[in-house]
């Protein structure tokens, strides 16, 4: 089996691909959760939010939640928009705290402008590159896509999207389309030198250029800015809030007769800081 048949885009389309038994598959794999964890804590980070200013972030990809429930820890709210609707389906039984939308990220987003102050997308973007129909033209979804991005972003903001390339044509039709569509900055590279862990984030700004941010270089940066991403208190998120929070999430699920982890020394803690 080659490599690029191996790709889920590849596949299927993604509506079909994440059906119910690959969403509950995919939401309860420790090494997706793991990564999931990694990549939007790295997003979040290259957003380069004001510290103390809890931001409305907009999740596109958003699939079971795994990004918005680390968006929620960071002391943010989130509007999550996917297509596949068993992935939407696991995000309402796990009672994610982000609103979510079933939705094709091709045709548009349908929001007010200046609505968000920041956007970010794990593992998403290499989707709209794939043409699945013949009127799926990706320059053109694409093109669509970062328009409607642009328009609902506050001026000043970031979008940020971590994505799987299949090439480097892929990645020069995805800049292009987004330059066109008025934003600034580029592809930034973590562990460049990595066949396993390189990863790449498309860091785009609203309504001016500024200084693009670098890529990291080794496993101790990265356990340096996760630990410190884990630090900052955002909101008055502290770690007696976040118990809180996680108390009552149980507390539902269990008037509704659902099974729950019981609670722990451990309940509320941050992830584990290894890169």
């Amino acid at each position: 089996m080659g490599k690029s048949s191996r790709r889920p885009e590849h596949q299927a389309p993604p509506e079909i691909y994440y059906n119910d038994d690959e969403a509950k598959k995919y939401t309860q794999n420790s090494r997706i959760i793991e990564v999931q964890t990694k990549c939007t804590v790295r997003a979040l980070e290259l957003l380069n939010l004001p510290v103390d200013e809890p931001a409305l972030l907009l999740d596109l990809g958003c699939g079971s939640g795994l990004s918005g429930e680390v968006i929620t820890e960071q002391g943010h709210q989130w509007i999550g928009m996917d297509i596949s609707t068993a992935m939407l389906d696991v995000a309402l039984d796990r009672e994610v705290d982000g609103g979510l939308i079933l939705s094709d990220l091709g045709e548009g987003l349908p929001f007010r402008p200046a609505i968000f102050n920041g956007a970010i997308s794990i593992s998403t973007l290499q989707w709209l590159c794939n043409a699945d129909r013949k009127d799926h033209i990706p320059a053109r979804r694409l093109s669509i896509l970062f328009r409607s991005l642009f328009a609902c972003l506050t001026r000043g903001s970031r979008a940020v999207f971590q994505f799987y390339p299949e090439s480097e044509h892929q990645v020069s039709l995805i800049v292009m389309q987004a330059t066109k569509a008025g934003f600034t900055g580029g592809v930034v590279v973590d562990f460049p030198n990595s066949t396993k862990a390189k990863k790449m984030y498309l860091v785009l700004m609203c309504g001016g250029a500024a200084p693009m941010p670098q890529g990291l270089q080794s496993e101790d940066e990265a356990a340096a800015m996760f630990n410190r991403r884990q630090q900052l208190k955002k909101g008055g998120r502290t770690m007696a809030a976040v118990r809180e929070r996680i108390k009552q999430k149980k507390d539902r699920r269990r008037r509704q007769g659902k099974t729950v982890h019981r609670e722990s020394k451990y309940t509320g803690r941050p992830r584990s800081s290894r890169f």
